[in-house]
């Protein structure tokens, strides 16, 4: 059962073996979507084949975003920004995402700490 929207962060936290994501990274846990694989990607640029492997592991949880979420991301978006939180566009569609989907934001970024439906691992 899904339960958890996973931020490009706590992926990147798991993929770096940080233990205390262990526990959220099982099968059929987890979503995301092709713009956090678009983060992943470039944040493992320097090293294109593994930046692939790891995108077309990936790929295989990745769920589709609709214009709608698209929409409700942005204004979760300005709403965050009137709250003087620094959220970027990717962040916001899956923050939204994970709301609409019934799940946990995963994450570690601070900007989310005091969220609420934030799962917050540092």
């Amino acid at each position: 059962m899904i339960k958890y929207f996973y931020d490009t962060y706590a992926i990147i936290e798991f993929l770096q073996g940080n233990k205390k994501y262990k526990k959220y990274f099982k099968k059929d846990l987890g979503i995301t979507t092709r713009l956090n694989l678009m983060e992943l990607y470039y944040a493992y640029r320097d090293d294109e084949d593994y930046a692939s492997e790891v995108y077309d592991a990936y790929s295989s949880i990745a769920v589709e975003i609709s214009d709608d979420q698209i929409k409700k991301g942005m204004k979760v978006r300005k709403d965050l920004k009137n709250m003087k939180l620094n959220i970027s566009y990717v962040d916001a569609i899956g923050y939204s995402i994970s709301f609409d989907s019934g799940i946990k934001f995963l994450t570690g970024d601070s900007e989310f700490k005091n969220l609420p439906n934030v799962e917050f691992v540092k």
